[in-house]
């Protein structure tokens, strides 16, 4: 009976260490099942942190983002209208000569004979209708004699004496200048009354 008892015992035992080791597997498991879970919430505790960071950096970088789009665009639409404005700049620089040649010739045909009246007439008549082409496409004349000097518009070619004008006023022009749409292209050469 003793025997009999002893192997009834063993199962009883078995069973037991069984069952002690099922409870303590769950309790690992729950222990784990809270760590696993404790990991879990603070990795979604750091990435909304992350997000909310992202999206305040988000919400500083876009009025900068849209102020800058803004200046492009300003800068751009400024390229266009100064591309308008000058682009006959070259043109109207290479015809500059022209004007001058025309004008030197006027000087030139100073006579009193008939001949020399009329090629002088022609050539004004061809002067005046070449700077009123020029006038259409907002290219400006600028002949300063009698004008105060202006370093904007005027470069000295040298100062002279002059009687009973004010010191820096033109007392004459070598060379007209021009402007485009109030730009300089040439600057007109002069000689300054000297103080």
């Amino acid at each position: 009976m003793a025997k009999e008892q002893q192997n009834t015992q063993e199962p009883v035992d078995s069973v037991q260490e069984t069952a002690e080791s099922v409870v303590e597997a769950d309790a690992v498991e729950t222990v784990s099942a809270d760590d696993n879970q404790a990991d879990l919430l603070q990795q979604l505790e750091e990435s909304r942190a992350e997000v909310d960071a992202l999206q305040k950096e988000l919400a500083e970088l876009q009025p900068r983002a849209q102020a800058e789009i803004q200046n492009i665009r300003r800068r751009a639409e400024q390229d266009v209208e100064k591309a308008h404005k000058f682009g006959l700049e070259k043109f109207a620089n290479e015809l500059l000569p022209v004007v001058d040649s025309l004008e030197r010739a006027i000087e030139a045909s100073q006579g009193d004979d008939e001949k020399t009246k009329a090629i002088r007439e022609g050539i004004e008549m061809t002067l005046n209708m070449f700077l009123s082409g020029l006038e259409k496409f907002n290219v400006e004349q600028v002949n300063p004699e009698g004008e105060t000097f202006n370093p904007e518009h005027h470069q000295a070619m040298s100062m002279v004496p002059a009687e009973g004008v004010e010191p820096n006023t033109v007392v004459t022009v070598v060379q007209k200048g021009y402007l485009l749409n109030g730009r300089l292209m040439r600057p007109a050469m002069v000689m300054v009354a000297k103080s």
